[in-house]
């Protein structure tokens, strides 16, 4: 008997020893573009949200583990197949990107070679701990992928779309106050000011602050998965509502208080106010759909007891 458990024991622990030096090798491997990552996030505001997305993954995991993440069951057959194959697909990325570096960007190569190492811990998952465990931790795994930081390709377009949904804003709210204004591509002609809704203007890191936190905030306090959907889809629209607030907001103290205020602090270190607001944005929507969702619940449950008390008679 004692023999018995103490293989049992081994093989419970084999799963924890082949992740650890898995992740092992992943560091070994991709430890230049890790950290150049995380220094981009610290150097760079369109990156910023990087810093955030281990940690709280990690947190978001440890507190829904179940009980195969503590006891892991023997390799399945299956999930080893698949885990395997994700594993070399991402060593082969990354052989590919080293291969080919004179061909590709360093904005490109970076973020391939951090695809490969979020691909790779995922493989690591599914291969160690089953399918099951993976389904179960799928939304921290996948939001890993907000690690990979955004190619120029891909960030520069992304940056122009905020810059000109934040002008058509800023623009409504003039028009809303009665305030004159004249639109010519980034620049809003108001009465004794020209305002200019730079590349600095689109507000890339509160965006993307607001939707990483509103992702985060949907998973932990709601079920239904179209109703998280539906909250994260709207988080978009008052980001970019909340960058017209700023501009519309800093140019009229600008034109009716204090010209400083195009150069004060509260320009340079006011986004905080109006990231609060469409935060509380975002809480109150997300208070809306929990009430809706505990209603729903709450009615099924009565319909059901009053079928039972029907079927009781």
């Amino acid at each position: 008997m004692p023999g018995k458990t103490g293989r049992e024991s081994n093989a419970s622990l084999s799963p924890l020893l082949v992740f650890g030096i898995l992740v092992a090798v992943s560091l070994a491997i991709w430890w230049g573009p890790l950290t150049s990552s995380f220094s981009l996030a610290l150097t760079d505001e369109q990156y910023t949200h990087i810093l955030l997305i281990l940690p709280v993954s990690l947190v978001l995991i440890f507190l829904d583990r179940k009980p195969d993440w503590k006891s892991p069951a023997p390799f399945a057959g299956s999930s080893v197949k698949l885990g395997s194959v994700l594993l070399v697909i991402a060593a082969l990325m990354t052989f590919l990107v080293r291969s080919r570096a004179s061909t590709l960007t360093p904005d490109v190569q970076l973020s391939l070679n951090m695809l490969s190492l979020v691909l790779w811990w995922i493989a690591a998952v599914i291969l160690c701990f089953g399918a099951a465990a993976f389904q179960r931790a799928l939304f921290p795994l996948c939001f890993l992928f907000w690690m990979v930081p955004f190619p120029d390709f891909v960030l520069n377009p992304v940056v122009s779309l905020l810059q000109q949904g934040s002008a058509a804003s800023a623009r409504f709210l003039f028009i809303a106050a009665g305030v004159p204004v004249e639109q010519r591509g980034m620049l809003l002609h108001i009465p004794d000011l020209t305002v200019e809704v730079a590349r600095e203007c689109s507000s890339i890191r509160s965006s993307s602050m607001l939707l990483v936190t509103t992702m985060v905030l949907a998973q932990m306090l709601l079920r239904s998965s179209w109703r998280k959907i539906l909250v994260i889809a709207v988080a978009i629209p008052i980001s970019v509502a909340k960058n017209g607030l700023r501009i519309f907001a800093i140019a009229m103290l600008a034109t009716r208080i204090d010209p400083g205020f195009l150069t004060g602090r509260f320009h340079r270190q006011g986004g905080i106010i109006f990231f609060l607001v469409a935060l509380a944005a975002i809480f109150l929507l997300l208070w809306i759909e929990r009430r809706a969702e505990n209603h729903r619940e709450k009615s099924r449950s009565q319909k059901s007891a009053s079928g039972a008390r029907t079927m009781d008679f």
